[in-house]
């Protein structure tokens, strides 16, 4: 059944390369479409060249982008301007809101049914956009749009490997909340294998996990933002999503999503995925009065970015 039909809006782009090189490299990808307003038929090209089994085709500027839709079972939108140092991620606000909402809006006419995975920053706004363009158009399944939180949860995973001596590939930690600061809620307590810190190095880690972007924004020193380890954690969420799509058990990613979990009403968690995308929110379980504390402390924030999703979805275009 290793058909999945994948379409990356935003494909020329710092993140939009690498993600599309890593799923043109996957056997569960049968078609990639990459779309973007500039650069995407070299880009295909290029990767039209690699002995895999997807093939490969680039499309080019608004009116080339319901053909780039038609079909898909998975579009995923890196789309949008990166950080640059000094900035939040919801100082992108403004460009990535107007880019998203007419991306998601070819998503909800030519192909209603696909998973959507957004990875446009802010991403604890531009989900709230992505719903309300969807509602709009009336084809709106909450089941099926995801924003892309699985960086934090690699992080997370590599952070507390690198301290604890352990395997990477091993480690597995939850994180929930949002996508921006101190929404990242990193649940520790909660890590396979059970690790312990004390609690200033816990709250150091912590600190560490929910700044990582930033980190990686400094680092670069204006030359972009995370990008390659973002179009990893953004190939692992599609694949998940895939394998959960074929008939896989028990596959689990984190995401953003609307929720009832909270009072916020989008809210990351661990969910189930199935053959039409979350089949159960597994919510946030047991934690320690230390993360009850950044779940309450993260609420307003979360609120707000949502609340500004909604209203500009409301007077969009």
């Amino acid at each position: 059944q290793n058909n999945a039909k994948v379409a990356v809006l935003g494909a020329s782009g710092g993140i939009g390369q690498p993600l599309s090189l890593l799923l043109k490299n996957s056997p569960l990808v049968s078609r990639l479409t990459l779309y973007d307003i500039a650069h995407t038929p070299g880009v295909a090209a290029d990767l039209s060249h690699i002995e895999t089994r997807a093939t490969v085709k680039g499309f080019l500027g608004p009116e080339q982008l319901p053909e780039c839709l038609k079909g898909c079972d998975v579009v995923v939108i890196p789309a949008g301007v990166p950080r640059k140092p000094g900035m939040t991620r919801d100082d992108l606000f403004n460009t990535n809101a107007s880019i998203v909402a007419t991306l998601t809006s070819a998503c909800a006419k030519h192909c209603p049914e696909a998973m959507i995975c957004i990875i446009s920053n802010p991403v604890n706004s531009t989900i709230p956009i992505t719903s309300e363009v969807f509602k709009k158009h009336g084809v709106y399944n909450p089941k099926k749009i995801f924003g892309v939180t699985t960086l934090d949860i690699v992080r997370a995973n590599t952070f507390v490997a690198e301290l604890k001596g352990l395997d990477p590939a091993r480690v597995s930690v939850p994180v929930i909340g949002g996508h921006a600061g101190k929404t990242i809620i990193p649940l520790i307590s909660q890590c396979t294998p059970k690790v312990e810190f004390p609690q200033d190095q816990l709250e150091k880690l912590t600190g560490r996990i929910q700044e990582a972007g930033t980190e990686v924004v400094k680092a670069k020193a204006g030359a972009g933002s995370a990008t390659l380890s973002m179009a990893y954690a953004g190939a692992r969420f599609v694949f998940s999503l895939v394998d959960a799509m074929n008939g896989k058990e028990g596959v689990i990613e984190c995401a953003f999503v609307q929720s009832g979990e909270t009072e916020s009403p989008y809210f990351s968690t661990p969910l189930l995925l199935g053959k039409n995308g979350i089949e159960k929110n597994l919510g946030i379980g047991k934690i320690t009065p230390f993360e009850e504390k950044m779940v309450a402390e993260a609420m307003s924030e979360l609120k707000a970015s949502i609340k500004k999703g909604e209203e500009f979805a409301k007077n969009f275009k």
